[in-house]
């Protein structure tokens, strides 16, 4: 494993080849559909065996092999594929994967619109077998796999939840059935888990999240290694997937900073969920830094640091009281998405299993600690719960809000 100094370092030059970029510091934006060739045998070299529109411009663009390279280097995989959003790149990659009559094993606490495609598209359209499993199930996972198990999915933390997950227990169980193990390695990005080292097969990620960091890009990735690198590959020819040159310009210009970014976030989101979690008004605090949390031991094991997204489950309230904390907030934003500069605070529905509410009868909200001053942040936060349940902070919200215009 390699430290986050180096990691930093691969990051400034990784995917910079000056033969591409005509001695610029960055690769141009090659925006194109039509590559020609000069001759009838140079047009015949081109092709690929498997890819006979390998010099067409939806697979052969120097913006995006660029990025493609550079995010396979990053993760420590064979080869990467483009695609257009983060849930296009697991959506597709899984399709490539799974045939009718496959089995499908996710966790119980998938990203809801995954939870959605693999209930309405595979099962109910397919004829993929779907199932879902508890998060924590580590190597209990092997009595779940079938003879026709083709791929079991993992996403540690789980979205919302935040549970951590035993992916090499989890991998070593999918392997021996000869089953492929995909993972959504948004939260945590190759510089703090790396899939590979790990036993997974496929690592995804939302590069409009963390990778692009801006907020003004939408893109997804995924990485595979050399066994199931031609799945993959067949997923994005296939269906004809791929993304925009100007996206995977900005991913590459967020990728130069991902290091120094994510310390921030890291550091900024630690701050505040230990203040969160000594405050009266929040019952449990979702991050898996925490040495309360229940993965935290997984987590400190498998994994080489923490971002900024994580969870808070709040005492009851009333609509009308988190209509209040909503509204009292200053420099928290409420928005899908995440991993950009900003901060971002949404209320979660409660997540059920075996038809209970995981965490009781308190309000779930998703955070998102972006770039701000840690300290202001947690000025926000904490006059925004005062609003929500009835004390005075008039002092403090005036301040915050003097802060939010001055910046």
């Amino acid at each position: 494993m390699q430290d986050c100094d180096y990691q930093n370092t691969r990051l400034t030059h990784m995917g910079r080849d000056s033969r591409v970029s005509g001695g610029f510091v960055n690769v141009p934006i090659c925006r194109g559909s039509t590559i020609l060739a000069d001759n009838l045998e140079q047009w015949t070299q081109r092709k690929e065996p498997d890819n006979p529109y390998a010099s067409y411009g939806r697979f052969t663009n120097p913006t995006l092999q660029t990025l493609t390279q550079a995010v396979a280097e990053l993760e420590g995989g064979f080869q990467a594929s483009v695609f257009p959003s983060g849930l296009a790149a697991c959506t597709h990659t899984l399709l490539g994967m799974l045939e009718v009559g496959d089995h499908l094993l996710l966790p119980d606490s998938i990203y809801g619109p995954m939870r959605t495609f693999a209930q309405q598209v595979l099962a109910g359209r397919m004829r993929i077998q779907v199932q879902f499993y508890e998060p924590c199930i580590g190597e209990g996972i092997a009595s779940l796999i079938r003879p026709n198990t083709k791929v079991v999915y993992v996403e540690s933390p789980g979205s919302a939840t935040f549970e951590i997950q035993d992916i090499p227990a989890i991998a070593r169980c999918a392997h021996a059935a000869g089953a492929y193990v995909l993972l959504d390695n948004t939260w945590a990005t190759p510089l703090f888990f790396q899939a590979f080292e790990h036993g997974v097969d496929v690592s995804i990620q939302a590069a409009t999240k963390y990778l692009t960091g801006h907020s003004d890009a939408l893109l997804g990735v995924a990485t595979a290694n050399e066994r199931a690198w031609p799945l993959l590959r067949r997923a994005a020819h296939d269906f004809g997937q791929t993304a925009g040159p100007d996206d995977a310009f900005l991913a590459l210009r967020g990728l130069r900073t991902l290091g120094v970014r994510l310390r921030q976030h890291q550091a900024s989101a630690l701050q505040i969920a230990r203040f969160l979690e000594h405050h009266p008004q929040v019952r449990q605090v979702l991050h898996p830094a925490l040495e309360s949390h229940p993965g935290h031991a997984i987590w400190k094991r498998d994994f080489t640091g923490a971002t900024g997204l994580f969870g808070v489950v709040l005492e009851p309230l009333s609509h009308e009281q988190l209509s209040r904390f909503f509204k009292a907030l200053q420099l928290f934003g409420i928005g899908l998405s995440w991993g950009g500069f900003e901060s971002l605070a949404l209320p979660i529905d409660m997540p059920k299993r075996n038809g209970r509410a995981l965490f009781g009868e308190g309000q779930l909200l998703r955070l998102h600690v972006g770039l701000e001053e840690p300290g202001h942040l947690q000025q926000d936060l904490a006059q925004a719960l005062d609003a929500a349940y009835a004390v005075e902070t008039s002092e403090n919200s005036v301040g915050l809000r003097s802060v939010a215009q001055q910046a």
